[in-house]
């Protein structure tokens, strides 16, 4: 008799059927059924751009985390420098292995001390690494000093694009302009308790609503209403990519560190003390590091994807971790690990695509920066 395969069912957001309705194309994606493209991946891209945006990222992990020394816990975790956080302020950052790699890119929201003096955050992980994140923080934080609050069952909603504190204000109580960028506070949504940060991972203004799911429902509605554009991870992964941000899996890994990745304004050995990882990237930092995440343009209309090997000279020197054609700027684009002598700004190489190999010129990161 074969032996019989369970496979889980994909996990769905509460916003799910409202993608359904609007005839979403779907995808499976960290173990969810996600929507990947509402009316098509450059309209929708275009609209972040051009004016406002929003994607239902419910799918993120969500944490409360509360503590007297929950700031001391934290430090041990991530390479960044938390004391120096005021509430009200957030810290991207990302979670360490011993041998400094990267399990995880997170952001802590710090948000000040209650009644009892117990400071309190949030803490908003990847979707698919949502169960090791959790059973990290877990191990490493102790139980007698910080409790972990799981709110991945609320909704999250991300609207972005220049024109996002227009159509949002106007559902929310308190005064968005005075919410700087990384900036959070609990607000009023709709007549209705929620949270609020200038957020994002488009390279666009925007913010990241959290709010109970039927008040999420509610808030899609209003804003599909005003106008502002459905996305999906499609349109996602382009603004996030032409922004030169690192998607957790294939930028990012636990085979690569911070300093390897760009990340170096993260880390902060000189103000904080002790963490995990902290000897191998004092190592780095003292040695420099052997590989680097670089930004590429190719030199014609070819796309170097995931996977697509990096050449110099006809010899594989490293690997594109992500690329696609840049709806704003007209041309492909890419990041890629290679060795830290050709990650130079104006150094030539080349990408093997379907067994040819194409030009390709090391640019600078990001590749699309907002004017305003």
């Amino acid at each position: 008799m074969a032996k019989e395969e369970f496979i889980l069912p994909l996990a769905q957001t509460p916003l799910f059927q409202l993608a359904v309705e609007l005839k979403a194309r779907l995808t499976s994606f960290g173990g969810w059924e996600m929507p990947v493209q509402f009316v098509g991946i450059g309209q929708e891209h275009q609209a972040v751009r051009t004016a406002a945006g929003m994607f239902d990222i419910s799918h993120m992990g969500k944490f409360a985390c509360k503590g007297k020394e929950l700031i001391t816990q934290l430090q041990r975790l991530v390479p960044s420098d938390l004391s120096r956080l005021q509430p009200g302020q957030a810290q991207y950052t990302v979670l360490l292995s011993d041998r400094a790699g990267i399990i995880d890119d997170i952001i802590f929201y710090y948000q000040g001390e209650d009644d009892t003096g117990n400071q309190q955050g949030i803490i908003i992980v990847n979707a698919a690494t949502t169960a090791k994140d959790k059973a990290w923080l877990l191990q490493h934080l102790d139980a007698n000093l910080v409790q972990l609050q799981d709110l991945s069952a609320r909704v999250l909603l991300a609207i972005q694009g220049p024109k996002a504190v227009h159509h949002l204000q106007s559902l929310i109580q308190e005064d968005l302009s005075q919410i700087k960028s990384f900036g959070h506070l609990q607000a009023t949504v709709l007549g209705e308790p929620g949270f609020i940060a200038r957020t994002g991972y488009t390279g666009e203004d925007g913010f990241e609503v959290m709010v109970e799911p039927e008040l999420g429902v509610k808030l899609w509605q209003k804003l599909f209403e005003a106008g502002v554009v459905p996305c999906g991870l499609g349109a996602r992964d382009t603004l996030r990519l032409e922004a030169a941000m690192a998607l957790y899996g294939q930028d990012i890994d636990e085979t690569t560190t911070p300093l390897e990745a760009g990340l170096g304004w993260l880390v902060h050995l000189d103000t904080k003390g002790d963490f995990i990882g902290r000897s191998v990237l004092e190592q780095q930092k003292q040695e420099g590091v052997p590989r680097r995440l670089i930004g590429l343009q190719m030199q014609g209309r070819n796309i170097a994807r995931h996977g697509y090997q990096v050449l110099s000279n006809g010899r594989i020197v490293g690997e594109i971790t992500s690329g696609t054609i840049s709806p704003t700027l007209g041309y492909p684009v890419a990041l890629a690990y290679v060795p830290t002598e050709l990650a130079k700004v104006g150094q030539q190489l080349e990408v093997e695509i379907r067994g040819k190999t194409y030009p390709a010129l090391v640019v600078k990161k990001p590749f699309y920066k907002r004017a305003y």
